[in-house]
């Protein structure tokens, strides 16, 4: 599938799970729309609302194939601005605790530290087994796939865990979707949150926020506009949030059709045994025992920095090199397009000799 997809050639790409890849037919989608929306705007977005035309059935298909009931999930441009949306509306206190997963994404963590230092709300963290609410327990936050490790968590025994002790539940399934089967009524979340951009291979700006019906009138946008009266469902608050371009939306049904039409079950198949291959002839230590098309690796180097720059000047592999409890981590993506060539790049790569030269 290799030509189906944009990438540069010259580079071999192990990095889908940063921001994703577009194939090419869910690109001219993308564009398809774009083009229709420049050549006649006010007719796209303003008199004739062909915007919803078309906006409505894009996302009660993103709704089915998440397993969302059709009024529960809205739009959003990515899990960050979602996860963003829902979190800041909520009412937290001194003495409310928050307890988080201990690899959860970065940018997240700084939201959560930023609710804590205007709320006095505490943090507490633990690893994802040891997720247990406490008596002052408000929220459990953790992630589906965790972004670090590729590990894929149990996030319905966490929800149930956490409803049964009087907390919410927020999931962080920004890796989630088109990775494994999502299916947000069956994990029992208050908030989940993915992207569309990353594994289900739509254009970038596109995620959605699911809210579980008792708690939608607690959640706001974060633009209010002409969509917005007090009563309207969920969906429609959270419709239009001022101009902008909804194109990346809008071709969500293409990346749908897209892995429809080429057996995505056999090819997720296919790239998690080029990670299981990998992982058993590579020498590193993984980091995650259930994975999908993602896998972190302890990498035994000093700077990982200076390793990651190795593998892209040298080598040009595309992967990131992240640091981690305990030292640096490597994590290794497998997309539709990559091959055993690739993967035999990388093993090359870090040989260890090329691991000591960078320790």
């Amino acid at each position: 599938m290799r030509d189906l997809f944009l990438l540069d050639p010259e580079v071999v790409y192990l990095n889908h799970g940063s921001f994703g890849a577009c194939p090419r037919p869910v690109f001219d989608a993308y564009q398809g729309f774009q083009r229709e929306l420049e050549s006649q705007p006010v007719e796209f977005l303003g008199r004739e609302r062909r915007l919803l035309e078309l906006l409505e059935p894009a996302r009660l298909r993103l709704a089915a194939y998440v397993g969302s009931p059709p009024g529960d999930l809205a739009f959003a441009t990515n899990a960050s601005s979602a996860l963003n949306t829902a979190i800041r509306c909520l009412e937290l206190a001194r003495g409310d605790e928050v307890l988080l997963g201990d690899a959860e994404y970065g940018g997240l963590e700084i939201l959560w530290q930023w609710v804590a230092s205007r709320t006095g709300a505490t943090l507490r963290r633990a690893p994802f087994a040891e997720l247990e609410p406490g008596a002052n327990t408000r929220i459990v936050f953790c992630s589906h796939i965790e972004w670090t490790t590729g590990q894929i968590n149990d996030v319905a025994t966490v929800c149930a865990a956490a409803r049964a002790a009087g907390a919410l539940s927020i999931v962080d399934g920004a890796h989630a979707p088109g990775q494994i089967d999502v299916d947000v009524a069956a994990i029992g979340a208050d908030v989940y949150a993915g992207n569309c951009h990353k594994w289900l291979c739509a254009p970038k700006g596109s995620g959605f926020l699911y809210v579980r019906p008792e708690l939608q009138h607690l959640v706001d946008p974060p633009v209010i506009s002409w969509d917005y009266t007090e009563g309207a469902p969920f969906s429609v608050r959270h419709r239009w949030q001022g101009t902008r371009d909804p194109a990346a939306l809008l071709a969500v049904p293409a990346a749908i059709d897209f892995q429809d039409s080429h057996d995505w079950p056999a090819v997720r198949e296919r790239c998690r045994a080029l990670l299981e291959d990998f992982r058993d002839t590579s020498g590193l230590e993984p980091l995650a025992g259930r994975f999908s098309q993602m896998l972190g690796f302890q990498l035994p180097v000093d700077d990982g920095a200076v390793f990651k720059r190795h593998l892209y000047e040298q080598h040009r592999i595309e992967v990131p090199v992240v640091e981690i409890d305990g030292g640096w981590a490597m994590r290794v993506s497998v997309q539709a397009y990559n091959d055993e060539a690739d993967l035999a790049a990388l093993r090359a790569a870090v040989s260890r000799g090329a691991l000591r030269r960078s320790a």
